[in-house]
């Protein structure tokens, strides 16, 4: 490829990644003064203020939940599509991509007709003649928003890493005596854990910085990060602080990768072992 067709997609990086991200950090090390701005670790500061602390930790714990039930309720059905046993594979894999295909405020919105009141979850409890649930406006009906919204996400890679797994070492294995389960253990987990990791990232990041589900289905009963840094650009008007929250995202998240990454290392030196 020539340089010089590389320039229009050098030209939207700097614009729309680079440019972007400079203003994130000049806003963050900076305060507004008389005289311009001046740098300063004030917004910084600010944020580990006991309140805004407790913000971050509610935000990590809901993250982490989504993305343990993600993995729970993914790992399998993208183990059922990579397979062979079942011949209607690609029906699961639709079911999976067709909501994609809508836009994700309306597909938030949708879940509040049916966590409401009178939605169809209390409505198929009361034909059941068991007692209505209050779901809407708690952190269940939260994590709910995140794990069907961000679900997908686990689940694509994770198939796309276990379809290209040779079946010749899955069978090896069991001409070796290998029980189903140490088969599991021994060589499809370890081989599929780059699945695994692109998938908990894919779903760790948007969950820990989302605002429009929890503003929805939180009814605003409480604030998450990604809520607290929406309000600071479009309510508040104070760019600082919110940059400066955005950056210790950005930190957070890198070193989720981090460790994700190492732990991936150990397990696949283990598994050579």
């Amino acid at each position: 490829m020539k340089r010089s067709s590389l320039i229009p997609y050098i030209i939207w990086m700097v614009l729309f990644t680079v440019v972007p991200m400079l203003l994130v950090l000049y806003y963050a090390f900076t305060v507004p003064t008389d005289s311009g701005a001046t740098w300063s670790l004030e917004n910084f500061v600010r944020f580990f203020e006991p309140i805004y602390l407790k913000v971050l930790a509610r935000s990590l714990n809901l993250a982490v939940i989504s993305t343990a039930i993600c993995l729970l309720l993914g790992y399998p059905a993208a183990m059922v599509m990579a397979g062979n046993a079942f011949k209607r594979k690609h029906v699961i894999m639709l079911l999976f991509v067709v909501p994609m295909w809508m836009n994700f405020l309306l597909r938030t919105y949708a879940w509040l007709t049916i966590l409401e009141r009178n939605g169809f979850v209390n409505v198929v409890l009361s034909f059941l003649n068991l007692p209505r649930q209050s779901i809407l406006y708690t952190n269940s009906a939260v994590v709910l928003g995140m794990v069907y919204n961000f679900l997908p996400f686990m689940v694509l890679p994770i198939y796309s890493v276990l379809s290209k797994i040779d079946r010749g070492v899955v069978e090896a294995a069991g001409d070796l005596g290998a029980n189903p389960f140490q088969v599991f253990i021994k060589v499809i987990l370890p081989l599929s854990l780059p699945g695994v990791v692109s998938g908990i990232t894919m779903v760790f990041m948007p969950a820990l910085t989302t605002f429009v589900i929890s503003r929805l289905l939180g009814g605003g009963q409480f604030t998450l990060i990604g809520n607290l840094i929406e309000q600071q650009f479009l309510v508040v008007g104070d760019w600082g602080f919110g940059s400066a929250i955005s950056v210790v995202m950005i930190v957070v998240i890198l070193l989720s990768m981090a460790v994700m990454s190492f732990f991936e290392g150990e397990e696949k030196d283990v598994a050579l072992w």
